[in-house]
């Protein structure tokens, strides 16, 4: 509605996770590198911990568009099926036709198929998100899936992707062998306040804006306050604020359009 007003080709601040619009902050780029290097180097057990809005996803999209010609992946975010589930739909999203929905075949189908990828150079990774909601058997289950290895690498990369409390699950004594097994963690944080608003630039620019300021300085200095940093947060604010300023015809967000939207959110919230 408002992006061509404000001469843009597209919304700036997209709920969808889209990779063009990642802002690489230096917790981001470390993050972003430390995934890089677990899958490259095949290094098993990987986790991605972050709490909920700080960019896990549009992460991982980005890391998978890197990779895309060197890693076949299977991806979930639905962590209530059963093991023998998420086998099957993961030999699936392999591109294979499983015959089978009885455990020891699905593994067997998974090794050889693993092998198989192995031998001709690629590699193979499982990236589950909302892994903090897992049982302990499946992940007790993920960690034996850990053994299909050659001497010199792990044949399938298992990518944790979580909230906090991921963490907190993998502290618990029963998980320890798991724990123990994970090779390279990788955290996001908020962003600090001084870069939200290269953040809300960098997604203007990328959706085409060219003109002149379009949020004034102290309405992105609330934007940063009520935000606390979060990215998802930021863009609700953002976006909100653009259209109260559209609705009003300003020329420019202000302080009192980011205020209009933040009573409005709060007010969504306590319904």
């Amino acid at each position: 509605m408002y992006a061509h007003a404000y001469g843009m080709r597209e919304e700036p601040v997209s709920p969808t996770p889209d990779p063009a619009y990642l802002v690489l902050t230096p917790a981001h780029r470390e993050a972003l590198a430390a995934l890089e290097y677990g899958l490259r180097e095949r290094r098993g057990f990987i986790s991605l911990v972050g709490e909920v809005g700080t960019g896990k996803t549009t992460l991982l999209y980005t890391l998978l568009r890197r990779l895309s010609g060197e890693v076949d992946t299977a991806f979930f975010a639905h962590t209530t099926m059963s093991f023998e589930d998420l086998l099957w739909s993961m030999l699936r999203d392999l591109g294979l036709e499983p015959r089978s929905a009885v455990k020891r075949e699905l593994i067997a189908a998974l090794d050889k198929h693993l092998h198989a990828q192995a031998d001709a150079g690629r590699t193979t990774a499982l990236i589950i998100d909302e892994a903090q909601n897992l049982s302990r058997e499946a992940l007790e289950e993920l960690r034996l899936l850990s053994n299909f290895e050659t001497f010199r690498h792990k044949l399938l990369q298992i990518v944790l992707v979580g909230q906090p409390e991921l963490d907190q699950r993998l502290a618990e004594p029963q998980l320890r062998q798991l724990r123990d097994r994970i090779a390279v963690r990788a955290t996001l944080r908020p962003l600090p306040m001084a870069l939200v608003p290269e953040y809300v630039e960098h997604r203007l620019a990328v959706a085409g804006f060219d003109g002149k300021v379009l949020f004034a300085a102290d309405a992105l200095g609330l934007i940063g306050r009520l935000s606390r940093g979060i990215p998802r947060r930021i863009n609700a604010l953002c976006h909100g604020s653009l259209l109260a300023a559209y609705a009003a015809r300003a020329p420019q967000v202000a302080r009192d359009h980011v205020r209009q939207v933040a009573r409005e959110l709060e007010s969504t919230a306590a319904t």
